[in-house]
């Protein structure tokens, strides 16, 4: 294949980002034909958590905060990048990855504590401490649990990627 070819796919293929969008909104590609990056929902959120990422386009970073729900960006966006409210605003769910404490043998349950819909659990383990265990059915992919995270252990990953 020539390189002129290989070129060419490069420039009109599309790759999913990673970035986390904000709730309700559509697929990443629609996300990023549609919207404007007028930056309506970032000055919205209450909490802070939206910014201007790659490209300009709105991301949610649950770094200092966690999502509340609150709907404001969706209502504030003059382009249909969102999808009905009353339906699940996403499909993130929190991941505890090995860097958490828990795992080096250090009692920590921050994460556990800043969660409201209890799905976080901390099972004892003799000679150990507890582990979390994440109910994915209870996660509401909100975010709380991260900020808290003395380690930044805890990701938020869509669950079809």
């Amino acid at each position: 294949m020539s390189n002129i070819n290989q070129s060419r796919r490069r420039i009109f293929s599309r790759k999913k980002s990673n970035a986390i969008r904000p709730p309700w909104s559509k697929t990443d590609i629609e996300f990023t034909d549609i919207c404007s990056r007028c930056d309506k929902c970032i000055k919205a959120c209450e909490t802070q958590i939206i910014f201007r990422g790659d490209g300009g386009f709105p991301e949610i970073n649950f770094a200092d905060d966690e999502c509340t729900f609150c709907k404001k960006c969706a209502e504030v966006c003059p382009e249909p990048l969102f999808i009905d409210t009353e339906q699940a605003p996403w499909e993130l769910k929190a991941i505890v990855q090995e860097s958490c404490l828990a795992y080096k043998g250090v009692w920590c349950q921050s994460c556990k504590d800043a969660c409201d819909e209890r799905a976080i659990s901390f099972n004892p383990a003799i000679g150990q401490a507890p582990k979390p265990q994440i109910n994915t059915e209870l996660c509401t992919g909100c975010g709380a649990c991260a900020a808290p995270c003395p380690t930044n252990a805890i990701n938020l990953l869509s669950l079809d990627q």
